[in-house]
């Protein structure tokens, strides 16, 4: 979702205009809790935003700030940054030397300049690389090492000579790190210093493997990592037991000597340290922050990672405001928790005393502005969901058990209204079941032959050769084809029994299986034709007349936000034959749309909880501890229902209805 309300600074960004048109109020719905399909609350007008551009400038932070509205648009600014200087310095002959991070951040980085390269004739032949950081100890070909990362990821792709390449070594031996950390240093300085220095940025607020506490003037070096570090990378590592406890890393100093510093921040789950650094005072409990002092540093960041930065979360508070419909809903709830009121017992005195005068002068006084605030937010309760009439439907889980976590109780009411709810499940999720659950059900199948004496050998034979192959992998390395086969079918007939529950028959769910993430790793390919293909099929053949999409952002593993993509552009392909269902983005299991963003919310009863608690029970492998539980730990089911009724409670707060819980949702608008 794109948050614009404040004008960009004059001066600062040549060519980015603003809408000066005045906006219509919506017209809005008599007071119903009963959603009449396909009719729903005006969210084409009250979601409305200014053209897009491709990016703005934000006010009232320490560092320059570009926002975009999506990762896409991020990776191809800075891709088009470092082909710029590539170019520039091709014509002059002379060398050009970059600065580069891995993780999951700069990957869509990567990929442009390897399509610039293989399409656009970008050489990269007369290119210095020196990589940030490196776990220690770390072989090279380790499928853990950043080492083998960056070449699997790009430097097997493009045109860097071999000798150009600098990545800190994780095989040194102990005596030899320091040694070795000096002459990189000296091998930057050989090099003539970085030229362009790329970062992302952990939720410490590290950069490189810059942990807190690290000082400004801090060079390559040996560090400790920091437990939240190892928390992030423990997917990476199938457990947080496995990541290593030390790293080599570029220092702050050595950061701060590059000429430019472009910082890249995606995602939900890294607003609040991009706020800490932008807006925050520096410090070494933050390193990012030490940016600030850099002369010629850039942040990089979308929309989600945006949310938190005063002049996107309360843009009226640093300046004059745009006052859109969307807008004004932001800051009326956001009046009414600072002021502990419900919407309607704001009063004039409040807007004034909480920097909302413009708002009034604008969008008419107080009690129309609290009123129209308070219909839209009762308009969007909805206890039919998909209308009186049947209608084909389509909840598109991205693993086996998204539908019940984060929208199970809205599933089991469509099922029990009698629509045709079909469920698609797009992933195997078959990475996610630990070890010792795959043994189990393999001892049971080879039990079984031999309770029931089933002439079998090959059971025996193939049993034999899963437990040995369980037994001799080392952490995080991949399963055998068969293993992975054991584990899908686990999450296949758990998602089967959690459907059941919520109401879903097996005949109507659809394992896609797409192929993007059949790699066996955490780590997945990007999606490609052949997955779109396989959703567009799909919504073909059932033609539904409403589908729900997962619109997590903060997903840890980012299997949300890709299967969203391959939805999006499946549902371009079938646009063209005239299929354009209505499409609902849910979220639950990382984090929960806030109040101003809620467009329909599902009022769920004590017994429809309970069966959603109940569905999720099903999915036994994820059950008291999943293998990646990401940043929460929390049990699934806890994290369901504690969301459900914590936007319940939010709503009763705003003085509308109580209900028992809420699942809430976005309409789908075009852009992820």
């Amino acid at each position: 979702m794109r948050h614009r309300g404040c004008e960009p600074p004059p001066n600062i960004a040549p060519g980015v205009s603003s809408r000066n048109a005045d906006e219509s109020i919506p017209d809005l719905a008599p007071p119903t809790f009963s959603c009449r399909f396909p009719q729903i609350m005006p969210t084409e007008t009250l979601r409305k935003s200014p053209p897009a551009h491709a990016a703005h400038y934000l006010r009232n932070t320490k560092i320059p700030t570009l926002l975009f509205d999506s990762p896409r648009d991020v990776d191809r600014h800075v891709a088009l940054v470092v082909e710029g200087l590539i170019r520039e310095n091709n014509s002059a002959g002379v060398p050009t030397v970059l600065g580069l991070p891995t993780g999951s951040t700069p990957i869509g980085v990567y990929r442009e300049l390897i399509r610039l390269h293989r399409e656009e004739d970008l050489d990269l032949s007369n290119v210095i690389t020196f990589n940030l950081d490196e776990y220690w100890p770390m072989p090279p070909d380790s499928i853990h090492s950043y080492n083998r990362w960056m070449r699997e990821t790009f430097f097997d792709h493009v045109n860097i000579p071999e000798e150009n390449i600098h990545i800190p070594r994780g095989d040194l031996k102990a005596e030899a790190v320091e040694a070795f950390c000096e002459e990189y240093e000296r091998e930057i300085e050989r090099a003539g210093g970085i030229q362009l220095q790329l970062l992302g940025i952990g939720r410490t607020g590290h950069i490189g493997f810059n942990e807190p506490g690290s000082g400004r003037n801090s060079k390559t070096r040996q560090v400790i990592l920091d437990p939240v570090t190892r928390i992030d990378a423990a997917s990476s590592f199938f457990g947080d037991d496995n990541v290593p406890l030390q790293a080599i890393t570029m220092g702050v100093g050595s950061i701060l000597k590059a000429r430019k510093i472009i910082v890249m921040a995606l995602g939900e789950h890294k607003a609040k340290i991009v706020k800490r650094t932008i807006e925050g005072e520096p410090s070494a409990e933050v390193p990012a922050t030490f940016l600030q002092g850099h002369a010629n540093t850039l942040f990089a960041i979308d929309s989600a990672a945006a949310t938190q930065l005063t002049a996107v979360d309360t843009p009226w508070l640093v300046g004059t405001c745009e006052w859109t419909p969307f807008l004004e809903r932001k800051a009326v709830i956001w009046l009414s928790q600072r002021t502990e009121k419900p919407l309607l017992k704001l009063e004039t005195r409040d807007f004034h005393n909480n920097h909302l005068t413009h708002l009034l002068r604008e969008r008419g006084g107080a009690e129309q502005i609290r009123q129209r605030v308070f219909q839209n937010l009762l308009t969007g309760i909805c206890t039919e969901p998909a209308g009186k009439e049947t209608q084909t439907v389509i909840v598109f889980s991205p693993h086996p058990d998204d539908d019940v976590i984060s929208m199970g109780g809205t599933l089991i009411q469509l099922a029990d209204q009698r629509h045709d709810v079909h469920i698609a499940y797009m992933t195997s999720g078959n990475i996610a079941v630990f070890d010792h659950d795959a043994l189990r059900h393999i001892d049971f199948v080879s039990e079984f032959h031999k309770t029931f004496d089933l002439p079998d050998a090959h059971v025996e034979e193939l049993s034999k050769r899963m437990r040995a192959a369980i037994a001799a992998k080392k952490p995080g390395d991949p399963d055998i084809a068969e293993v992975l086969a054991v584990k899908g079918l686990i999450r296949k007939t758990e998602a089967t029994t959690g459907a059941a529950t919520a109401g879903v028959p097996a005949e109507r769910l659809h394992f896609l299986d797409l192929p993007f993430y059949r790699t066996g790793q955490v780590s997945k390919r990007p999606v490609g034709e052949e997955d779109v293909a396989i959703i567009a099929d799909l919504l073909q053949r059932l033609q539904p007349a409403q589908i729900y999409v997962a619109g997590d952002l903060s997903d840890p593993h980012g299997t949300h936000r890709v299967c969203a993509q391959a939805v999006i552009r499946a549902l371009d392909v079938v646009k063209a034959d005239g299929l354009a269902p209505e499409t609902w983005l849910y979220r639950g299991a990382w984090q929960e749309y806030g109040p101003h963003e809620i467009e329909r919310a599902v009022p769920l009863s004590p017994e429809v909880t309970l069966r959603k608690k109940l569905a999720i029970f099903k999915h036994e492998s994820q059950k008291d501890r999943a293998l990646f539980p990401g940043r929460d730990e929390r049990e699934f089911w806890v994290r369901a229902e504690h969301r459900t009724k914590h936007t319940a409670k939010v709503y009763n707060e705003l003085g509308l209805p109580e209900f028992f819980a809420l699942e809430a949702f976005v309409r789908f608008n075009g852009q992820l």
